[in-house]
Parts: C-alpha cells; sequence; structure tokens
C-alpha cells in the first residue's frame, strides 16, 4: 500500500517503542538537498535560515519520539571510500545525533556476505516491529513514495536484519570519514 508523506509522519511520531532505518545507497536523490549539498561542494556552510529548518523539521519530529523514552536508530552501510555525498551526510549526523538519534555506519566490505536483504533490498523504516515503510526511488535514485508493508513474515525478516546488523555498526561518533 503507497503511503502519503504525511501518514508516514503520523505513523513515525507515533511508535509505542521507536524506529530502526536501514539505509543502503550512497547517494540519494533527495530535491530537498540538492541546494545545501552543492552549496557544501562548494565549501559553503548552511545557512542559519537552513539550521532551523532542519532543527524544526526532523529534529523536531525525532525529539518528540526520543524526549518519551523511545527510540530512533539509524545503520548506514556505506560504500569506503565514501562519496561526496556520504562524506556530506556524515558530517551533517551531528544534527541527528543532537536530535536523540542512534546512528551507526558499517563499512559495505563488512556486511555479511550471505545476507538476503528483504524487500528487494531497499532502504526501509522498522515502526515497533509491527510494520514496515519501505522507501521507494526512481531510476535516477530520487524518491518515489513509500510502501507501507504490514506482512508478519516481511516484519520478521527485517528485525531479523536490525538485529544482525545493529552490532556491526560503528557509533557516529567512533566513525571517521574514508576518503580516496
Amino acid at each position: 500500500m503507497q503511503l502519503e508523506r504525511d501518514e508516514w509522519r503520523a505513523r513515525f511520531a507515533n511508535v509505542k517503542h521507536g524506529a530502526f532505518h536501514l539505509e543502503l545507497r550512497d547517494v540519494y536523490g533527495v530535491p530537498a538537498e540538492s541546494g545545501p549539498f552543492t552549496r557544501w561542494l562548494a565549501g559553503i556552510p548552511e545557512t542559519d535560515e537552513e539550521i532551523t529548518a532542519r532543527r524544526s523539521g526532523w529534529g523536531a519530529l525525532v525529539q518528540g519520539i526520543t524526549s518519551t523514552g523511545r527510540t530512533v536508530r539509524r545503520v548506514r552501510v556505506v560504500t569506503e571510500p565514501h562519496t561526496d555525498y556520504i562524506r556530506w551526510e556524515h558530517e551533517g549526523t551531528t544534527f541527528n545525533v543532537e536530535f536523540g538519534e542512534d546512528i551507526r555506519w558499517l563499512p559495505r566490505h563488512q556486511f555479511p556476505t550471505d545476507l538476503a536483504l528483504p524487500v528487494e533490498g531497499r532502504d526501509w523504516w522498522l515502526l515497533d516491529e509491527t510494520s514496515i515503510v519501505v522507501n521507494l526511488v526512481d531510476a535516477e535514485g530520487r524518491a518515489a513514495g513509500m510502501e507501507l508493508v504490514e506482512d508478519p513474515a516481511v516484519v520478521a525478516d527485517c528485525v531479523r536484519v536490525r538485529d544482525l546488523l545493529w552490532p556491526l555498526g560503528i557509533p557516529h561518533a567512533d566513525y571517521k570519514p574514508v576518503t580516496a
């Protein structure tokens, strides 16, 4: 079932225990990020307005969850050396951590080679171990919507993958970007 952005935000904000995100791509085509990313590549820092928007948008959403004892966790599987996008993402992760997210990095060469990924190897959010929100992308890697999956077997598979990858991930504070 396709999920609208507002419904996704409501489901995310109302998790009872927590949310977990698995990211598998080295580049994302998020339209709202193109300007800030391009400026970062040019060495131009974020504006006060962009920082305020980040804090009042994603930051407020995550803090609303984590301030009540619920969790927001994420594992980013990344290729080393990193793409420019991943280096930019790593630098910006300090905000995510400030908001209460627990983020870990897993170098792709340390990813279990025999691990079959659920939902066709796409990125996904696990919400309360009861549902999955799959991030859909088009051929150019741009966001193409979200799909809600509540099949217990798929959810159980995602729980298994989370439980396997989480301890393999390197906490953000301990992970340093790798350049060529």
